[in-house]
């Protein structure tokens, strides 16, 4: 069982920027994906970005595409989401997930999940 525990969340302004961390409890594998995926009040959760750990593959959704960078660490394994240029409508909690296959982007593939970190963009 992998356990995540994201951290980084807070207030900031539009135009702020943030980065959030998620720490993996235990060794993760080349072929696994790590995203980042976000939840506003009543919507749906929707992917974010997404890293594979062994072979520098990124994705983004096209709502933050030129904004965020996810990017990650294996020594620690940890990914971080570094968000610029943060608009009201990127407030939501922000969640790790990963799953254990390469190119994971929909959120039923993903088998673990941390509990999620607040991000709040004031307007």
């Amino acid at each position: 069982q992998v356990q995540l525990i994201e951290s980084g969340g807070g207030l900031v302004q539009a135009g702020g920027s943030l980065r959030l961390s998620c720490a993996a409890s235990e060794r993760t594998f080349s072929t696994w994906t790590m995203a980042w995926f976000r939840q506003a009040p009543g919507k749906e959760r929707e992917f974010v970005a997404a890293t594979s750990w062994g072979g520098g593959s990124t994705y983004y959704a096209d709502s933050v595409k030129g904004r965020f960078t996810i990017s990650r660490d294996n020594a620690k394994n940890t990914v971080y989401l570094q968000m610029n240029s943060l608009k009201p409508e990127d407030t939501a909690v922000y969640s790790c997930a990963v799953a254990k296959r390469v190119g994971a982007r929909r959120r039923e593939s993903f088998d673990y999940w941390g509990q999620g970190t607040q991000v709040t963009v004031s307007s």
